[in-house]
């Protein structure tokens, strides 16, 4: 795969001030999903104006599974081209030694951030990345759809299937040919993972590996929730939704032919965006559940910047990095992406509430968000959840069934683990 390297063009200077003659050239890699690239390089020209220094940034793919190859590799032969990634928040277990350690730097506001997700980023007492945004997905529906044909948000999976049949099938025959019910992450990477554990934690089956370090997968619940999900496919999903990321699922939802999603907060902002046709007809709520009173499940999701340890100017990466997730740029972030702040007081800003009013919505999910077996499987987790994604994949395909698959999976999880994780 082909990186891309966008070039500075702009000046790194205040007007009427010199270049300084310290002034350092340094990179960071970025997601380029939705809209993250244009801000990234609204931010950074601010930084280069403020400071002297330029930036550049590395356009990485959308895909979370493609990028940790990508870095896995590049931090393996100790690449000094890239001095910030931004980093999913399950990777700090994994690249730790890869990073520089920021506790000193950033003890004058590492106060200020939700102290779970700082846990989340310290590794043997190392703060291997500041948190930039974090992230719980949710049930995206059609309000408009809803409201024409009585319903209410669905609390159960099987209340949003049949809602999402009904509602697919009566516009259809009234000439929307191309409406699906619901649309989700099916593609073979890391958003599987994510959405399956939602499928499997919602209904009683675990998280995969429990926090003491024990494979729970393989169990009659969670079979029965995949076997769930593989009944969407080809009836209220379509069949290439097997293929879908986070954008393609996008992509059919912010064209009107989806009546739920399950998406990530940035899906917010863009489907209220002044080219969506669902513009103002849509709305969020927690992800169902097997039953009534079941608790609903998000994944934790989010991403963090840190320094490579091969940077040839570490003080200039962690003032970018300081800079990034500053006040200011979340704030930035959170109402022109959707990207819901890491830092707690910013949950009551009044600019915020006015420009993303959808920010109360979350407080619910995020409440439920669950995360991932990452601090359990540790330097695994990344095997741990290509054997989950695979697994449920083949499920949903039909290559298997949900209970021969989990019995694989199990075999193969012991296999890895070995005497401990």
């Amino acid at each position: 795969m082909k990186f891309r390297f966008t070039a500075v063009a702009v000046v790194a200077a205040l007007i009427g001030v010199a270049q300084p003659s310290f002034a350092a050239n340094i990179s960071i890699s970025a997601s380029s999903t939705g809209k993250n690239l244009d801000l990234f390089r609204k931010q950074l020209d601010e930084f280069e104006k403020a400071t002297g220094n330029k930036v550049s940034i590395v356009t990485m793919p959308s895909s979370s599974t493609e990028q940790f190859s990508q870095y896995r590799l590049w931090l393996a032969a100790g690449n000094k081209d890239v001095d910030v990634y931004q980093t999913d928040v399950i990777w700090a277990p994994q690249l730790a030694d890869q990073f520089v350690d920021l506790k000193d730097a950033a003890k004058d506001v590492v106060g200020d951030f939700f102290p779970s997700i700082i846990a989340s980023q310290t590794v043997n007492g190392r703060l291997v990345a500041m948190p930039l945004y974090t992230d719980a997905p949710a049930l995206f529906y059609r309000k408009d759809l809803l409201e024409k044909y009585g319903k209410q948000p669905p609390k159960t999976w099987d209340e949003m299937a049949a809602t999402a049949k009904e509602i697919q099938d009566k516009e259809r025959a009234a000439g929307q040919k191309d409406l699906w019910g619901y649309v989700f992450q099916g593609n073979a990477y890391e958003g599987l993972t994510c959405n399956a554990l939602e499928w499997v934690k919602s209904s009683g089956g675990g998280q995969i590996i429990e926090a003491d370090g024990t494979i729970s997968i393989n169990n009659e619940k969670a079979a029965a929730a995949i076997d769930r999900a593989k009944g969407w496919v080809g009836t209220i999903s379509p069949g290439g939704v097997l293929a879908y990321q986070e954008e393609e699922s996008r992509g059919v939802w912010q064209t009107g032919n989806a009546v739920f999603m399950r998406n990530w907060p940035y899906a917010y902002a863009l489907g209220n965006g002044g080219d969506s046709a669902v513009k103002g007809k849509f709305d969020v709520t927690t992800l169902p559940v097997a039953k009534e009173g079941d608790t609903p499940s998000s994944t934790l999701g989010g991403w963090n910047l840190a320094v490579s340890k091969y940077s040839q100017n570490p003080e200039v990466a962690i003032e970018l990095v300081k800079f990034l997730t500053s006040k200011e740029r979340q704030k930035q972030r959170a109402i022109e992406l959707s990207n819901l702040p890491t830092l707690s007081a910013l949950y009551d800003d009044k600019d915020i509430a006015a420009a993303a009013p959808f920010m109360p919505n979350w407080k619910p999910i995020f409440q439920n968000a669950v995360p991932r077996p990452s601090a359990s499987a540790k330097v695994k987790y990344n095997e741990v959840s290509s054997k989950f994604w695979t697994a449920v994949h083949n499920s949903l395909s039909g290559n298997g069934t949900s209970a021969e698959n989990l019995e694989l999976l199990e075999a193969d999880l012991t296999s890895l683990k070995g005497d401990n994780w």
